[in-house]
């Protein structure tokens, strides 16, 4: 199965790429994960024991740069050839 993820970490900052921000965006690259950023968050998928362990990383390695809320949502990405 594959997951797709969409995560936000707070507090935003206009000035700078915060701390928090960059521990995400460098736990969904060492996983390995497809990453796509949009102006409201940013998207990663892959296998669902992948996505899973993503996240946990995530949410600790976010905590711990100053993150004061993570938003996240998870969804399961159709699979090539299944029906709808």
């Amino acid at each position: 199965m594959r997951l797709m993820v969409e995560f936000t970490t707070e507090p935003f900052e206009l000035d700078t790429f915060p701390e928090h921000a960059a521990a995400a965006r460098k736990v969904v690259d060492e996983a390995g994960l497809a990453v796509s950023v949009g102006p409201f968050g940013t998207g990663a998928e892959g296998e669902a024991q992948q996505v899973l362990a993503a996240v946990t990383t995530l949410l600790r390695e976010t905590l711990d740069a100053g993150a004061t809320r993570i938003s996240v949502q998870i969804s399961v990405l159709e699979e090539e050839g299944s029906a709808p």
